[in-house]
């Protein structure tokens, strides 16, 4: 199965904000750093940009499939 650029783009944000959304009340219960729930929703927003630039780079060459 192959993916475009826009499809890990949509993923990676929902994944952002399910990270969001989880992450307080599971450093609420100690099961989670706060140090690190920082460090991994920075890094899925990251990940989320860089496919993000992506899906713009390929619709500008007409590659973008919805």
């Amino acid at each position: 199965m192959t993916f475009t650029a826009n499809e890990k783009w949509k993923c990676a944000e929902r994944e952002l904000a399910l990270r969001k959304r989880v992450y307080p009340r599971q450093i609420n219960e100690k099961k989670l750093a706060l140090r690190e729930a920082r460090y991994e929703i920075e890094l899925m927003h990251e990940i989320a940009e860089d496919y993000r630039r992506q899906a713009i780079d390929d619709d500008k060459q007409g590659e973008l499939t919805l």
